[in-house]
């Protein structure tokens, strides 16, 4: 609590000089790494002291049980509070509550179907949803880094979605520079974060990276959720020391929910909430917690890492009733409530609730209106990334322009030189159907991609930052131009290699369709892929789609001859089919080929025409053999685009409404 008259602050034993600098004592255990971090220059203060204490009452999580289908309670009347400047550990065997206490803090989904009670309060009064995020950012297990951006690229980017418009460009350099210098990541400055491809950076250092990356934003409560998953112990040490660095030098209150950390990580912690089975053990300083325990009978053995022997303790991984595991953890869920620490903790959660009281709007958070990027130039910014993204990543375009490639000599060889007689129509027809169908089907290409851009924005708008249109029209912005190459590629080599209409007008056409037809099938893939955020599924209903619009596309069954069924309920939405009429179209509407036979003999023509007779058969029978009509182009660019543009809404309508 902030002493009034002298204008500083205690927190654990260090004087702040109120703003937000601490003054440690000599006797401070810190590791060496934070005293030299705290010494150095302090001219940059990433956030104010606004949020003094973060404090939870009595919150409860409860889902339904699958088999009895009565309310199982996973998180039962937790209490606890973080003041400025602390670290909490929440820690616990697997299953314990972790995620879901730091879910439920954060205003999250704390499980599927969960119904989350209890008050999070802020300086002592109720916190909802929309002021927590603005107040707060939250890191998730999984790391949302794009793999293409550099560190700086991935601070500046951070910033330019978080940071008011009328922040200087001076001030967010000079922001990006120091966070980068916090976490230690100037040397790696401009290495890229790493994809599958080309190795970036160390796991410590994209742990560093990603805690980074949302400080930009300025929050006041830091969530972190296993910030060491994956790293040995030395790597955990170093991103928790960098944490801890920033956490006290700017009354940072930092919640981490942490796996089986090693002592030295521990010690790193101010504070720790113990949890077995959703039930709190122990709540309190870290340096308590043994003599705690002690107390209700369960000594440390010699030389024991504190964490181990907690987590030893009330580990139920393989707990059962009647052995001494159970009944040990029975016996310290059951002290805890009843204990002189419990009753401390809930004293001074109603002490900062009586203190907000009567100190009016002083410490009320729900005044604090906090600058906001302008929401137009998010979606430049999104773009921008995704334009570096793009071209950087050889995963996102540069392999489906090999595939295309590929896909072009290989029909350009099948179907090599073509000629204009009746023997060739068919080859043509199936050459159109084929560029067509397969340039649509081989969109699925781009679901790993659009997948990892989806993990992104999710992680992002769960901290408030980016919202579903601007995410969704710099999707889309982004990837015409790479579309419109690969259409133009294709056509380049297949259009003449295969013999079509040999006109400048007819090539450009041919590519036109192309194009359309690629930007429809990545849209459905969007749409597909946010309906079904797993790449195994997505994948697997993009295909099955893309198989039911080859099959009422009017090429292997003719529209004339296509089951009512199937032509009233899927053949009208069926981009493929449109791009099929056209191309066909394109092709055959001023063309003439020869029938065989001589003149002598009698010619034996496949279509009938008017030039029959002479030995001829005009395209346009071809095409009314199809029962496609001549003058239909404009409405079937039409109707395309509208079929893009209702894949691309029900994408954004199904993000809007799926909560986070």
């Amino acid at each position: 609590m902030t002493n009034k008259s002298s204008g500083t602050s205690s927190i654990n034993g260090e004087k702040s000089d109120g703003l937000g600098n601490s003054q440690h004592r000599t006797s401070d255990p810190s590791p060496p790494i934070v005293d030299l971090e705290l010494n150095r220059v302090r001219s940059f203060h990433l956030i104010n002291d606004v949020v003094h204490s973060f404090a939870w009452n009595q919150l409860n999580v409860q889902v339904k049980d699958r088999k009895t289908k009565r309310p199982l309670s996973i998180l039962d009347s937790s209490n606890g509070i973080v003041h400025a400047g602390e670290m909490l550990a929440i820690m616990g065997p697997s299953g314990s509550g972790k995620t879901t206490l730091l879910n439920a803090l954060a205003h999250r989904a704390a499980a599927a179907g969960a119904t989350t009670t209890g008050n999070v309060l802020a300086n002592g009064h109720i916190i909802g949803l929309q002021k927590l995020r603005e107040l707060s950012s939250y890191v998730e297990q999984e790391d949302a880094l794009i793999g293409s951006l550099t560190v700086r690229e991935t601070v500046q980017f951070a910033a330019s979605v978080a940071l008011s418009s009328t922040t200087s460009k001076r001030k967010r350099v000079q922001r990006v520079d120091d966070l980068i210098a916090r976490f230690g990541l100037q040397e790696q400055s401009h290495t890229i974060v790493g994809t599958p491809i080309k190795k970036g950076l160390s796991g410590g250092q994209k742990k560093r990276l990603g805690v980074a990356s949302r400080l930009v934003t300025d929050p006041k409560v830091l969530f972190l959720d296993e910030p060491t998953s994956g790293l040995d112990s030395a790597l955990s040490f170093e991103v928790m020391n960098y944490i801890k660095v920033v956490a006290k030098r700017h009354n940072l209150i930092i919640i981490a929910s942490i796996h089986q950390p090693s002592s030295s990580t521990f010690k790193l912690f101010d504070k720790l909430c113990l949890l077995s089975k959703g039930k709190t053990c122990y709540f309190g300083p870290i340096d308590q917690g043994l003599g705690y325990f002690s107390s209700i009978g369960y000594q440390i053995p010699f030389e024991t890492n504190p964490a181990e022997f907690y987590l030893d303790l009330i580990n139920t991984d393989l707990i059962r009733e009647g052995n001494d595991v159970f009944s040990r953890v029975q016996d310290i869920t059951h002290n805890w409530p009843r204990s002189s620490t419990a009753s401390q903790l809930q004293k001074d959660i109603e002490k900062s609730i009586a203190d907000a009281k009567s100190a009016g709007n002083v410490f009320d958070l729900s005044n604090i209106k906090p600058q906001k990027a302008n929401p137009w130039s998010i979606p430049v910014v999104l773009a921008h990334r995704s334009w570096i993204k793009a071209y950087r990543d050889i995963v996102v375009y540069g392999i489906r322009i090999i595939m295309y490639l590929g896909l072009a000599i290989l029909m350009g060889t099948i179907f090599l030189r073509l000629k204009g007689t009746q023997d060739d129509i068919q080859p043509f027809i199936n050459a159109i159907f084929f560029g067509s169908a397969f340039m649509s089907f081989m969109a699925v290409a781009y679901v790993p991609a659009f997948l990892e851009d989806l993990h992104t924005f999710n992680k992002e708008r769960a901290n408030g930052l980016v919202g579903p249109l601007a995410f969704s029209v710099a999707n889309f912005i982004v990837g015409l131009p790479f579309l419109f190459i690969i259409a133009f590629l294709f056509s380049l080599v297949a259009y003449f290699l295969i013999g079509f209409q040999q006109t400048g007008t007819a090539f450009f056409k041919f590519t036109l369709w192309i194009f359309l037809d690629l930007v429809a099938a990545e849209s459905l893939v969007v749409l597909v892929s946010v309906l079904f955020n797993i790449f195994v599924v997505a994948l697997a209903v993009a295909a099955l789609v893309n198989g039911l619009w080859m099959g009422v596309s009017g090429f292997l069954v003719p529209l004339n001859g296509l089951n009512p069924f199937w032509k009233y309920a899927f053949h009208y939405i069926d981009y493929q089919a449109y791009a099929f009429q056209g191309m066909m179209v394109n092709e055959f509407k001023d063309r003439v080929y020869d029938c065989a036979g001589l003149a002598q003999d009698g010619y034996h023509c496949m279509f009938s025409s008017d030039l029959n007779a002479v030995g001829k058969i005009r395209g346009s029978a071809v095409l009314e053999n199809f029962g496609i009509g001549l003058s239909g182009e404009k409405v079937w660019v039409g109707l395309i685009i509208a079929i893009i543009a209702g894949y691309r809404i029900l994408a954004y309508l199904v993000l809007r409404l799926r909560k986070n």
